[in-house]
């Protein structure tokens, strides 16, 4: 659909009677190669567009989106959408953002510099090449480390999104953002027969930034450190978390942060807003209007403007995430509906994650989580973990069946320090984390 068209179809909502009006359309374009030891295994296309409507009508107000997009299905479509909103229950808090929030400079959509232009330039073949070329495989055996890669599976992706929004006030926001991914999953055995797999990825706005050469290297040298792990005794000792799966302890903040927690009464953070919960050199700060960077957007699906924004600020919760309906609701100011591009500021001044287990010396690395829960009225948590025993600042052996319980608020006063190690690839930038006195179940 074209900007006219979208215009037409918003008049349209308008005059079969409805007061208010949101409409974003969107559209995905994905080609994938898939590779299973060293061959390709698969090739795949997908070109999906979608509208969604947002529509106030007599006070009532309902969602709809539909992929059939033609002038009289679209037309037939509204209607229908428009008849089944007023027989839902009034919501006198339903409305659109008051327009001064609105954002006013996401026009082309390209503003924040995430679309390549390579990826028009991409052809079959290149595509082809490049995910043969990415593989470890042959197989490869590794005779004086004990194992044998046996299975290496990946995927190369890229794709180009672009949606735009524009409500019945005049917002106009568009975004734009292309793609490129590369991961793989290896499969190792020892000498036993034993089989250990891990994964690695890397994922970038820009294809030059593209990490492609050494993913799949990197995902079996990650399953062979996991051979011959070795139980380990229930403790309490420092834990220490990888920058790849550190989100895992960041997450539950945010949601926590969040306005429909707040306002159901269901967050352990409800309450707490300009209290200082946490050490002061504890800086967590959504930063969604770096040029180039993943996640990055200039407006959320309401169409506010995003901007920097403090989420901990020397350990005081400095903002929850409201939206305008939450916000009317709540009787509060809204304010961003979620946080976009999260970064944990480095604490303690080691740079890589070898420095830092060499400062914390004795601990429990944790690369992956294993399932596990948390309570978010409470805080309290329980996750399964693998990883690496710590001695010395240095890897001793695997570990893995371990359970860590505790509480978020606990544990985050517990934190001592971090690497400046984060992923560029991940909407949050968190760092490689070290917290003290951990409990640990075997």
């Amino acid at each position: 659909m074209d900007i006219k068209e979208l215009n037409k179809t918003l008049q349209f909502a308008l005059d079969e009677g409805a007061q208010q009006v949101r409409l974003t359309y969107s559209k995905s374009v994905m080609n994938l190669i898939g590779i299973l030891n060293g061959e390709v295994d698969k090739t795949a296309y997908a070109l999906d567009q979608s509208l969604q409507l947002q529509l106030f009508v007599d006070g009532r107000f309902g969602t709809f989106s539909s992929n059939r997009l033609e002038e009289k299905e679209l037309q037939a479509f509204i209607r229908s959408s428009i008849d089944t909103v007023r027989m839902l229950e009034p919501d006198e808090f339903r409305c659109l953002p008051a327009p001064e929030r609105l954002v006013k400079d996401a026009v082309t959509g390209k503003e924040l510099g995430l679309y390549d232009p390579a990826y028009e330039t991409l052809t079959s073949e290149m595509r082809r090449k490049m995910a043969l070329e990415s593989c470890f495989w042959p197989r490869k055996s590794e005779a004086e480390n004990g194992f044998t890669l046996i299975a290496e599976e990946g995927e190369y992706s890229d794709s180009l999104f672009d949606s735009i929004t524009i409500d019945s006030q005049g917002l106009f926001a568009r975004h734009t953002e292309s793609s490129f991914e590369i991961g793989y999953e290896a499969t190792v055995e020892d000498a036993h027969g034993n089989h250990y797999s891990n994964f690695w990825w890397d994922a970038a706005p820009l294809l030059k930034d593209l990490n492609i050469d050494s993913c799949a290297r990197t995902a079996c040298e990650r399953a062979a450190a996991a051979l011959f792990p070795v139980d380990t005794d229930s403790c309490r000792t420092n834990l220490i978390v990888d920058s790849e799966c550190a989100g895992k302890l960041v997450t539950p903040l945010l949601n926590a942060l969040g306005g429909f927690a707040i306002q159901q009464k269901n967050s352990f953070l409800e309450g707490k807003l300009g209290q200082k919960l946490f050490p002061e050199f504890l800086n967590i700060t959504d930063l969604p209007r770096v040029a180039g960077e993943t996640g990055c957007r200039l407006f959320d699906s309401e169409g506010v403007a995003t901007k920097d924004l403090p989420i901990i600020e020397n350990g005081v919760v400095k903002t929850y995430f409201i939206n305008t309906y939450i916000g009317r609701k709540m009787g509060v100011e809204p304010t961003i509906e979620d946080a976009t591009r999260v970064k944990l500021m480095p604490v303690g001044g080691y740079k890589t994650q070898e420095e830092l287990l060499k400062g914390i010396g004795d601990g429990i690395l944790v690369t992956g989580f294993n399932g596990g829960n948390s309570n978010a009225a409470t805080g309290n948590f329980s996750y399964g973990i693998e990883g690496f025993l710590i001695r010395g600042g240095k890897k001793v052996h695997p570990v893995r069946e371990m359970l860590i319980t505790g509480n978020f608020i606990s544990l985050w006063n517990s934190l001592i320090a971090t690497a400046d190690d984060a992923r560029p690839c991940m909407s949050k930038l968190i760092p490689t984390l070290a917290f003290k006195d951990v409990s640990f179940s075997a």
